[in-house]
C-alpha cells in the first residue's frame, strides 16, 4: 500500500492550503484516514481523522479552520487548512488503516512540508 501526499507548500499567515493523500495498492477496506504533522524538535501529533462514513475529529489546535473529508471512490483524503499560523507549520503526513491480505495495517506518507511564513 502507498499513500501520496501533496499540497504543501509556503503560504502567509492567514493563508490556506488543501492537502490530498492517495492510496493505492492492494487494499480491500479502506478504514480510518487521518492527518498528523511534526514540527523541528516536536512529536508526531494528530491533526484530524475521519472515518469510513465520514466521521471527522479535531485536534483542539485546529478546530473551526481545518476541515477533513474523504474521497472513498478515489481513495483519497483531503486537509483543508485556513487561517493558518505559524504554529501550524511543519511537515503533514498521512495515515491509512488499511483492511488487506496481509490483516489490519497503519500505513504511512511520505510527509509534505506546510511553511506559514510573511
Amino acid at each position: 500500500v502507498q499513500l501520496q501526499a501533496s499540497g504543501g507548500g509556503l503560504v502567509q499567515p492567514g493563508g490556506s492550503l488543501r492537502l490530498s493523500c492517495a492510496a493505492s495498492g492492494t487494499i480491500v477496506s479502506l478504514l480510518t484516514m487521518a492527518w498528523y504533522r511534526q514540527a523541528p524538535g516536536n512529536q508526531r501529533e494528530l491533526v484530524a481523522d475521519i472515518t469510513r462514513d465520514d466521521t471527522p475529529t479535531y485536534a483542539d489546535l485546529v478546530k473551526g479552520r481545518f476541515t477533513i473529508s474523504r474521497d472513498n471512490a478515489k481513495r483519497t483524503v483531503y486537509l483543508q487548512m485556513n487561517g493558518l499560523n505559524a504554529e501550524d507549520a511543519a511537515v503533514y503526513y498521512c495515515n491509512a488503516r488499511v483492511v488487506n491480505k496481509w490483516g489490519l495495517n497503519d500505513y504511512w506518507g511520505q510527509g509534505t512540508l506546510v511553511t506559514v511564513s510573511s
